[in-house]
């Protein structure tokens, strides 16, 4: 169901027609594009301003603005159902345009300025406004950014240019949290100057992304594709597509949102200023093991892969459902990082390598829609549960 990359002459001879400056194959694993290390620059700066956010937020909420947990997976999964439905509009006017950079920027843009909210929020509604906006950003963002990544990676090397991004973006959320700590500790548990703290990585990221990222051009020979979605331009998408889909979503059910990690190290005892470690302890595992697990998916059977994800899933939610210590809640939370280095990658270059070249914006804005939908019945559930 989840295909590896044919090694074929003729489907290694189409991507090189079909991707600008590819490599021939016998040398395309020593030269990923430079493009991709600098929009893993420009997600790690992105990364951490949100993980100085994200890793206090939950507490925040609850110990600040005495907001009830059941609120906090609410307010948790409308945030993320926004991000998808966001998704899926941006990636086909990234189509559309036939340019991804503009989309991309806008996005990016959205996340930087919106952080300013986060400081200034006096209760749950104006938090609820801020991620709401953050996760609008996000959305714009990201299903062109990965029509980008897309575009400029030969099909052989997907899987590892896919995860080359997501470690740097992992290491962003490790730096965010030590920072976050530091700042706690230094200041007294001020909750608000972290918040404005994170403000500046997230403008230092649109800086990067306006001077170094440059888009090749849209080739000439294709034409340029409708705005409007129809029916019929589902039947292009093969059915390795959908299986991604399909296991994406249910994946995705059993991923509540990781503020409930935070929450969890929260109840068991762990001080307030110290939680963002357990984003520091996912994050590290899970920058460690993405880019390795991009490549295997490059080179071995995907299915296999994929299985052992989901496996590392049910014991890490096994784990944190029985945990009363912060050890054991640690190795919960390693375990949750590690499934998402073992799946992201491979599932994002499937649909990479799946999807119609004048689609792609359009194909990864569906994969994340279902992905949304999935994690806001999960954190709604979660939080009322």
């Amino acid at each position: 169901m989840i295909p590896t990359p044919s090694s074929s002459k003729c489907e290694i001879r189409a991507a090189e027609d079909n991707i600008k400056n590819s490599e021939p194959t016998e040398r395309v694993g020593e030269h990923l594009p430079r493009h991709i290390a600098i929009l893993g620059i420009i997600s790690f700066l992105t990364a951490m301003s949100s993980a100085m956010v994200y890793g206090l937020l939950p507490v925040f909420l609850v110990r600040v603005l005495h907001t009830t947990i059941a609120s906090v997976g609410i307010i948790e999964g409308i945030a993320e159902s926004t991000t998808s439905l966001t998704k899926i509009v941006s990636g086909m006017a990234s189509d559309w345009l036939g340019r991804r950079k503009p989309i991309v920027l806008l996005g990016y843009a959205l996340s930087a300025v919106n952080k300013v909210l986060f400081p200034l929020a006096g209760d749950a509604s104006t938090v609820l406004l801020a991620r709401v906006i953050d996760r609008v950003g996000k959305g714009t963002r990201d299903a062109p950014r990965d029509a980008f990544l897309t575009d400029v990676t030969p099909m052989p090397i997907r899987g590892s240019g896919f995860g080359l991004r997501i470690t740097f973006y992992t290491a962003g959320f490790v730096a965010g949290p030590l920072a976050a700590m530091a700042l706690m500790r230094a200041s007294g548990d001020n909750f608000r100057l972290v918040f404005w703290v994170a403000v500046i990585p997230a403008v230092m990221a649109i800086v990067v992304l306006l001077v170094a990222l440059s888009e090749p051009p849209r080739r000439a020979i294709l034409p340029l594709p409708r705005l409007r979605f129809q029916r019929r331009d589902l039947a292009r998408f093969p059915v390795s597509f959908w299986w991604a889909i399909v296991i994406a979503s249910l994946l995705s059910l059993a991923r509540f949102s990781h503020a409930f990690l935070v929450l969890k190290a929260y109840e068991v005892g762990v001080d307030a200023a110290f939680v963002p470690m357990m984003f520091v302890l996912l994050y590290v595992v899970y920058a460690c093991a993405a880019y390795p697990f991009g490549v295997l998916a490059d080179r071995f059977d995907r299915r296999m892969q994929l299985g052992l994800g989901a496996a590392v899933l049910i014991a890490a939610n096994a784990i944190l459902a029985g945990a009363s210590v912060a050890s054991v809640v640690a190795c919960g939370v390693a375990l949750w990082g590690m499934q998402m280095a073992v799946t992201q990658g491979l599932l994002s270059a499937v649909v990479a390598d799946a999807a119609p070249e004048q689609l792609r914006g359009t194909a990864f804005g569906i994969f994340e829609l279902a992905v949304g939908v999935a994690t806001f019945a999960a954190s709604a559930a979660a939080g009322a549960l």
